[in-house]
């Protein structure tokens, strides 16, 4: 094995571990590690990070229901609009955008630049949301805001489906203040949201991708369930806002990286 996949294998283990002691977050990371350490076209990278996060989340799920912390119910109504855009996204849109989008001057807007930016945007937003903190969760229990979450589930599966994230940055305060769902419950259901939106809109790329690398991706994904059952072990002693506050700038550092490289270098 080269050095760069020993690279990558590691930073699958500290996804999970971010994963688990932030509750979320943590998957954001994928996409960047597939691109710059693992050498992944942003393409391929964004589908691969569709498998991983949803195959990790699933594992986070399957944790906390064992704890009775998911909705089942609540995650069918947000996860039905989210998994059906994501598809749609992977399946026709995705792959549907030209090479070279634009060009002004010198200056080449490409595909792989697009989505790099696009991704780099949305780490900053996720950045910031994890610096800020989440507001207070809603202590009386409220009708639920079905044309809401309708359309939190949309904005979730456009964004899952170009960038390849999970959208726990959005799905939770959804879920406390559109559903009414106590924070820790949130933080349960999202990870099966996730996991269905992602594994659903992987399959959307399925016929689009015949050369998938499905060993890579299994033991990518198996280190970083691995982490993620460390990070949620290491939570109990860890303060876990102040994590996510730390956690937040590097993630927010990253997607200044990003766009300096993809820009400037």
């Amino acid at each position: 094995m080269e050095f760069h996949t020993y690279l990558t294998y590691f930073l699958a283990l500290f996804i999970g571990i971010s994963l688990g002691l932030t509750g979320g977050g943590g998957s954001i990371l994928t996409v960047p590690v597939l691109v710059y350490a693992a050498k992944i076209e942003p393409v391929i990278a964004t589908a691969y990070s569709l498998f991983i996060v949803g195959l990790t989340s699933l594992s986070g799920a399957a944790n906390y229901y064992k704890k009775k912390l998911v909705d089942i119910r609540m995650a069918v109504i947000f996860a039905l609009p989210a998994f059906i855009t994501v598809w749609l996204m992977r399946k026709f849109v995705i792959h549907a955008i030209p090479d070279t989008i634009t060009q002004i001057g010198n200056f080449t807007l490409t595909k792989d630049l697009f989505l790099m930016l696009f991704f780099a945007l949305i780490m900053l937003i996720s950045g910031c949301k994890m610096i800020c903190g989440e507001k207070k969760e809603v202590k009386e229990a409220q009708k639920v805001k079905y044309g809401l979450v309708l359309l939190n589930g949309i904005v979730v599966g456009v964004l899952s489906g170009l960038v390849g994230a999970g959208g726990g940055f959005l799905i939770v305060p959804a879920l406390v203040f559109f559903m009414s769902l106590p924070m820790h419950k949130a933080v349960g259901t999202s990870l099966l949201i996730i996991a269905i939106n992602s594994l659903i809109g992987f399959t959307g790329d399925v016929l689009n991708l015949p050369n998938i690398d499905w060993s890579f991706l299994l033991i990518f994904s198996a280190i970083a369930s691995l982490g993620l059952f460390f990070g949620v072990y290491l939570n109990q002693y860890i303060n876990s806002e102040k994590l996510k506050k730390i956690f937040g700038y590097f993630v927010f550092i990253m997607a200044l990286v990003i766009i300096i490289e993809e820009l400037f270098l």
